[in-house]
């Protein structure tokens, strides 16, 4: 899925990890909080769901409100809000802050008002902890206005807060293998979603100026519900929905493309799957039934030259906003006009190259030109490479995005999917 230029695995798997063992990332932690002198990291979520705990959990569980308390230089752990959550508590592989550690009950009695309430938890959750009032990071997705009332009220008992979601993301920018294996679970059901539409748009016939399938009219919606069910069928939920843009819908990168519209003859169709397991994938490919205008075939070479070009550099070390620069110039050279040529423009190249991609859709490595650490390829990481040509005017758009994980080895493909526009060139 495209980043606008100026914006910056499985279910259940489980590691092998013992109760009371160190994260994979604790070491990185400790350093990261000793260098924003910090004494803890705390991390107020709304469920496991949030991406800055479960980036500290062993496996995927259901549990409500809960804190993350890491302090600097030992282990985490995990304070639950639900007795009946114990079991799903258990399975995260953290040492645990029970209920009853936390006065839960009590709370609700004598703090009842959300903001009171999670001043309560927290302070008994660092308490127990062994973290006393002092300098903290705060990371984690809830009511902003709740949160910032609790904190507000713990300040005056000596605690000092400090942003920690930046900090939660570069500990997560590397995979870990236990991620890796569910990001790549995504990233086949996508693949075989992919090449399920290929196949369906293989046997599609012209009539009239439209495409038929099986005496039907083949419209987006026919093809969104096709692929949604295979990719049920394989554990991944579309969250974020998926685009399925034919023609001057495929023209604007974000329009996902209306369910009622017919697909024609001719016209280009972006097709940008991000489904999630327990991790997000995220491919994009555009096809074309029947002949393709001469406009359309050259933005589609335009754009395959592209990400081969993006691929050979991206290696260890490389900055993303780099491979932007080089695709930008590559289009340039071209005629098409992009983000440094033109900025803000809505025609030819008009987004960012790629985005990491794990606990959520978009997140490190970055490819703006501001970014730091963050925007650096390093090994472990999972992102997105996908230029894209677009002209409303003329009624198309051309995108293709691989998947890409940056091992030892280099560079490995998580979607290894054809890219040619005609679906018939799939097969085999």
């Amino acid at each position: 899925m495209p980043v606008p230029t100026m914006v910056l695995a499985g279910r259940g798997l489980r590691s092998p990890r013992r109760k009371g063992e160190s994260t994979p990332r604790q070491g990185p932690l400790a350093a990261a909080l000793a260098d924003l002198g910090c004494a803890a990291l705390l991390i107020v979520s709304q469920s496991a769901d949030d991406p800055d705990l479960a980036a500290f959990l062993a496996s995927e569980v259901h549990l409500g409100q809960s804190l993350l308390v890491a302090p600097r230089g030992a282990p985490a752990r995990l304070a639950y809000l639900v007795a009946m959550e114990r079991d799903e508590a258990a399975g995260t592989g953290l040492p645990l802050v029970t209920p009853a550690e936390l006065e839960v009950l009590r709370a609700a009695a004598e703090a009842a008002e959300p903001p009171a309430f999670l001043a309560w938890v927290v302070e008994r959750a660092l308490d127990r902890c062994g973290v006393p009032p002092g300098r903290v990071a705060l990371a984690g997705h809830g009511p902003a206005g709740v949160v910032h009332a609790a904190c507000s009220a713990l300040a005056r008992a000596g605690w000092t807060w400090v942003p920690g979601n930046d900090l939660v993301l570069l500990l997560r920018k590397r995979k870990t293998a236990a991620e890796l294996a569910a990001i790549r679970h995504s990233a086949a059901a996508t693949c075989d979603a992919l090449l399920a539409t290929a196949r369906l748009l293989a046997v599609a016939v012209s009539r009239d100026g439209e495409l038929w399938l099986e005496g039907e009219r083949l419209t987006v919606g026919r093809l969104r519900t096709a692929m949604a069910g295979l990719l049920a069928a394989r554990g991944c939920e579309q969250p974020r929905g998926n685009i399925v843009a034919p023609g001057e819908q495929g023209g604007v990168p974000h329009s996902a493309g209306t369910p009622e519209r017919v697909l024609r003859p001719g016209e280009s169709l972006v097709v940008d799957l991000f489904p999630r397991s327990r991790m997000f994938a995220d491919c994009t490919r555009t096809f074309c039934v029947g002949r393709p205008s001469e406009p359309l075939v050259r933005a589609h070479a335009a754009v395959t030259a592209a990400l081969a070009g993006a691929r050979k550099g991206a290696v260890a070390g490389a900055r993303g906003w780099d491979l932007q620069e080089a695709v930008c110039g590559l289009f340039a050279a071209r005629g098409y006009p992009t983000p440094i040529s033109h900025p803000g423009g809505t025609s030819g190249y008009v987004h960012n190259l790629g985005h990491g991609v794990g606990f959520e859709l978009h997140e490190l490595p970055l490819f703006r030109k501001a970014a730091g650490a963050e925007g650096v390829l390093a090994a472990g990481d999972v992102f997105t490479l996908e230029p894209g040509l677009y002209d409303p005017a003329a009624g198309f758009g051309v995108r293709l995005e691989d998947l890409v994980h940056l091992g030892p080895g280099g560079l490995e493909t998580l979607t290894p999917l054809p890219y040619a526009l005609d679906p018939r060139e799939w097969e085999g």
